[in-house]
This record gives structure tokens, C-alpha cells and sequence, in this order.
């Protein structure tokens, strides 16, 4: 509960990079994230080349100053092969749930991170299949930047009452 109530979004990061071992405590929490008919519909690509941390920031330039220090992403991909609901989309809370796992993990680890948000703008989609090499039925969901935090930031109470409803609207 802690780590879901202190996690905020770190956008900088120290020049240290993020361990084997850590990157797969991240990935296994991913993919213990639930799933629509348990139907684990994503895919995960694991960054550390500068250069390609470089290019995804080309592709999606909001994420630039998040991924200049980052010595690690993880980007998030849904496999349409895995969805069967496939008109309906599924795989998006699927791997929002890994996104957010992934999320709270690093956390948990003393990482920072940043859900960098990729899908549904088609020219990130498709930037970012490009730079990756993406087979057609994987479509990049998201980009987390990950590292050692270069900052710090006191947790955020974002609980708001009016946003309850009891029974209906």
C-alpha cells in the first residue's frame, strides 16, 4: 500500500543504470497484472541503447527530457494475436494494469519512472514500430522511462470525496 500511495512520476535520473535483477523484478510484476480472460496480451521490450532511447524520444517528443538521463525503458506492447475480443480492445486494460504494475514496482525498488504514453496517437504508433521493428499485430502501448531518481518528491493525496457516487450517479 505504501508504494501505491508514494509513487509519483520521476522524470529525471541518475547517471547509474538499473540492473539486470531489477528489470526482471519489474517485468515479473508486469505480468502478474490481471487480465481480460487471462488472456496476458502483452509483449515487453527492454531499451538501454542510448541510441534508441534517443529515437523513441524523436518519436514521441514529450518524453525527450524523461528519457535524455534514462539508462533504461520498458516499452509496453499489446499482441493482437493474444486478444479475443479483437474489435473490443482488451489488451489496452491489459497492459495499462502491467504499465501500472511496473509502475508501483519501481517504486517499491527505489526507481524512478514515468508512464509516457504511446497508443492510441497513430504517429507514435507508428514511430515507434518503425524504430523497433514491430511485427504488425504488436502495437507499442507505452514507454517507461526507468532509473536511479535524480529527484525526489513528497507523495501526493489525490483522494477526493465528490468523485464517489453511492449506488448511481
Amino acid at each position: 500500500m505504501k508504494e501505491i500511495l508514494q509513487r509519483r512520476s520521476i522524470r529525471k535520473y541518475l547517471d547509474k543504470p538499473v540492473s539486470d535483477k531489477d528489470l526482471d523484478e519489474l517485468l515479473r510484476c508486469a505480468m502478474a497484472a490481471p487480465s481480460a480472460n487471462n488472456q496476458q496480451s502483452w509483449e515487453f521490450i527492454i531499451v538501454k541503447e542510448r541510441d534508441i532511447l534517443n529515437n523513441i524520444a524523436k518519436v514521441h517528443p514529450d518524453s525527450y527530457h524523461m528519457l535524455e538521463h534514462a539508462p533504461a525503458a520498458i516499452v509496453v506492447c499489446g499482441n493482437l494475436q493474444k486478444e479475443i475480443y479483437k474489435e473490443k480492445g482488451f489488451w489496452v486494460q491489459d497492459c495499462s494494469a502491467a504499465t501500472e504494475n511496473i509502475l508501483i514496482k519501481a517504486q517499491n525498488l527505489g526507481l524512478g519512472a514515468v508512464w509516457c504514453g504511446i497508443y492510441p496517437i497513430d504517429d507514435r504508433v507508428a514511430g515507434l514500430r518503425r524504430l523497433l521493428n514491430l511485427p504488425e499485430n504488436i502495437i507499442p502501448f507505452s514507454v517507461i522511462p526507468l532509473g536511479h531518481p535524480a529527484e525526489k518528491k513528497p507523495p501526493s493525496d489525490r483522494f477526493d470525496r465528490s468523485r464517489i457516487h453511492m449506488n448511481r450517479w
